[in-house]
């Protein structure tokens, strides 16, 4: 009885294994390097879009980001236009920390946005708040950005509400 219920444990912990958070060092090597600072500089364009929990699409958008570096402090204007012709807009100040981290600030972040690269992969997370009617919302986000070449990144950020996921949101950037 006991070696059987030693098995039914060892099986449920190597079914949570791959639920397991993901580690910026398994990034550590990979090319190209990602430089938020010189991949931000300048205009980017991106496009990308909103998910349920579900993986319906919600909405979809444009968004172009204007990058200014003034020494270790990299900040983005960025401008989004949603499908249904709605306008955003969103202001970054993002700080380059002695450690080689990042910390950054917009009007809509809660708090503090704290970010790791390690090697072609960015890692941000930040709590967003979100109007939805006539209330907000404060969402967790775990922002994972992957540097394809040169010009291109990938962009997947889980987003949370009490530990449960509510949404996705995926961006195509492309560097002017």
């Amino acid at each position: 009885m006991e070696s059987k219920l030693k098995r039914l444990i060892m099986a449920a912990v190597v079914l949570l294994l791959p639920g397991c958070s993901l580690s910026i060092d398994e990034y550590q090597g990979t090319e190209p390097d990602f430089n938020l600072f010189e991949y931000f500089d300048g205009t980017v364009m991106a496009w990308g879009m909103l998910q349920d929990r579900g993986g319906k699409q919600t909405r979809r958008f444009e968004v172009v980001i204007q990058g200014r570096v003034d020494g270790n402090t990299l900040t983005l204007d960025e401008d989004f236009v949603f499908d249904d012709g709605e306008k955003q807009q969103r202001t970054w100040v993002i700080t380059r920390k002695s450690d080689g981290n990042y910390s950054g600030q917009a009007g809509d972040v809660i708090g503090l946005a704290s970010g790791t690269s390690v090697g072609n992969t960015l890692n941000w997370q930040y709590v967003l708040r979100v109007p939805v009617d006539d209330t907000t919302y404060d969402i967790s986000i775990d922002d994972w950005m992957y540097r394809q070449d040169e010009k291109r990144v990938f962009n997947i950020a889980t987003m949370t509400k009490w530990g449960f996921k509510v949404g996705t949101l995926t961006l195509f950037f492309e560097k002017q």
